[in-house]
Order: C-alpha cells, then structure tokens, then sequence
C-alpha cells in the first residue's frame, strides 16, 4: 500500500495565499521526512479553496526540494492548456528527476477558467478525448502532428523525449486520469489509463468505478495482467488524534469555513447554475468516509477500502486544521503511527 498527501494549498478564512503555499510546500518536505511515498498537488483558479494555479509549476519546485518522494498533479486541467505544452512540461520534469513525476489530468469544471484561457464550454464538454490522445502522443512517439478538430499542425519532433531518461526504464511518466463519471471511467479504462477517485466518494462507488474501469479495459484488449496492476488512486482525508472525536472536531471547526469560502467563490462560464454541498454536511461525510480518527482506526479505515474496492495508492487531505504546526504534526503520525499498521 502506498501512502501520499493530497496537496490543495487550501486558503482558510483569515489567512493569505502565501501562507496556504508555505504551507502546502512544508508539506510536502514533511512528507517526505515522515516516509509518505508521495504528494498530489491540486490545481484551481481565481479561488480561494486552492490557491496553486499551476500544479505542474509546483511539482517542479518540490521536485528540486526533494530526493526520494514521488510528485504528481491531482490534476492539471487539460481543457485550460495545449496538450503538447503540458506534455512538454510533463517531459521535462520526468527527465530531470529520475521518474519521480507523474501527471494527473483531468477536465475540470464548467467555470470561468474556460472563457480567461479561450477553451470555451466545448473544450469542457467534448475536447477532453482528443487532448488526452494527443497529449499521450505527445509523452510515447519521437515525433508527432494533428489533425483533429481542436488541434491541427504539421509533424515536428517532439524534444526533450521522455524515453531518454538516464536512469529511465525506456517509459515517459506515468499518466491517470481524474475520473468522476461512467463516461470519464470508460475512457481512462480504453487507453488502459489508471483513475484518481476523488474524496467526495465512498468505498462502494469506488469499487463499482474499479469494476467499470477492469471490465471496458479488458474489453479494449488490455492484458489481464496490466489491468490487475493498474495503481488507481483514492484520495481522501486524514486527520489524526488520540480520540477519534477530537480528530472529527478539528475538521468540524476548520473546513466548513474555507469549504463555503472556497466555493461560493466560483463562477461558471455559461452562467449555469451549479448547487453547492453543505459545508457542514460534506465535512460530516468526510469525516466519516475517510481515516479521520486514532491512528489504529485511520489505519483499519485505509486497510478496509483496499480491501473493498481494490485500490492500493491513497493521496489524503492533511491540511484540513488550516494550522501549518498542525498539519506538519498530522503528516508525522501518518508515517509514524498509520503506516506501520499497513505493513
């Protein structure tokens, strides 16, 4: 089982956005310290509920500051970049190093991102397929030209290429895919893509998404073997302490705040109307969801939703006391007191 921290670089009330990225960067060096295997950085724009607009600008920096900890987007929007730009990006940081990066991708939301960055709604609704193919291109061929519809240009080379890696196995870095719907699962599962299932599903959707994902994989004529390894990545919440309600009390006073905060503040491309979660309902279900509690339970929390839906990599919120000493502490037990349980 390999445990990460899920990075949102999250802005709770009262605080400033430089304070939301110090500490999401402590983070992650704590993370490595403690002995987590990986940290999944967030992207939003003109939010506060995650204050990092570029997760692959970020990983480059927690990259140089780290040696062995694994850096991955959770995710970087594809409707909002060209795919041959973030493939560049995705290149560079796999070569430079050693393979510790790998590029979460996803489609987003229908916000105002899409009107600042000139996609539009149809790169939201129907763009997704062709950038994924094209961006994975773009990270497997020596050299690559489009024709579809959003993308079009001659065939040039494609450098720096992925597989030349020094220490490399021959292989560009590892792509998933953020999936929150049948449709989204079906196409990650046809390329033979891994998901990212995000916090707001429990352990039975998660486990039907599995299910899903293995049945259009082998159906595509993916091996049995590359689908019975394909590392699928639940994130979640952690939040540790002696008593389990003394854990569900810190979230209960920190994150409906910057939850509320978060999303009212976003806007919609088209004007659509979009109905916000209850800040207190959705964190009572996270608490209950996820290893929010003692060590003992976070561990038999995380051991359970292996065991139910198949799904051995975990990236989980840490941040969620909003206090940077808190979360710093939070991530030590999590690779003092949790991971030792997991074996």
């Amino acid at each position: 089982m390999r445990v990460g921290a899920f990075i949102l670089a999250a802005q709770f009330p009262g605080q400033g956005q430089g304070e939301a990225l110090h500490r999401a960067v402590r983070t992650a060096e704590v993370a490595e310290e403690a002995g987590l295997d990986s940290v999944w950085l967030a992207e939003h724009h003109f939010v506060p509920y995650g204050v990092c607009p570029s997760a692959v600008t970020l990983a480059a920096l927690l990259l140089g500051r780290t040696r062995r900890l694994r850096v991955g987007t959770a995710v970087s929007v594809l409707p909002n970049v060209h795919p041959v730009a973030l493939g560049e990006q995705a290149a560079l940081l796999h070569l430079t190093s050693g393979g510790r990066f790998t590029l979460g991708v996803g489609r987003g939301g229908p916000w105002v991102d899409l009107e600042v960055f000139g996609g539009g709604a149809d790169a939201y609704e129907n763009g997704f397929p062709e950038a994924l193919d094209l961006l994975r291109r773009w990270l497997t061929e020596a050299r690559v030209g489009a024709s579809g519809e959003r993308y079009a240009f001659r065939e040039v080379a494609v450098v720096p290429r992925p597989s030349e890696a020094l220490d490399g196995d021959g292989t560009g870095p590892e792509v998933i895919v953020a999936c929150t719907s049948p449709r989204s699962v079906r196409l990650a599962a046809e390329r033979g893509l891994p998901m990212l299932l995000g916090m707001h599903c429990g352990d039975e959707d998660k486990a039907e998404m599995v299910g899903l994902w293995r049945r259009t994989a082998l159906a595509a004529g993916h091996s049995p073997e590359r689908v019975t390894a394909a590392g699928h990545v639940s994130a979640g919440v952690c939040q540790l302490a002696d008593r389990s309600a003394d854990a569900r009390e810190v979230l209960l006073k920190a994150l409906p705040g910057w939850l509320k905060q978060g999303l009212d503040a976003h806007v919609t491309v088209d004007g659509r109307v979009r109905a916000m979660r209850d800040p207190v309902a959705y964190t009572e279900l996270l608490c209950a969801l996820h290893p929010v509690g003692t060590p003992k339970r976070a561990a038999d929390r995380l051991a359970a939703t292996s065991e139910r839906t198949g799904i051995t990599r975990f990236a989980l919120l840490s941040e969620g006391s909003g206090d940077l000493a808190a979360t710093e502490e939070n991530v030590r037990r999590l690779g003092a007191e949790v991971l030792p349980r997991l074996g």
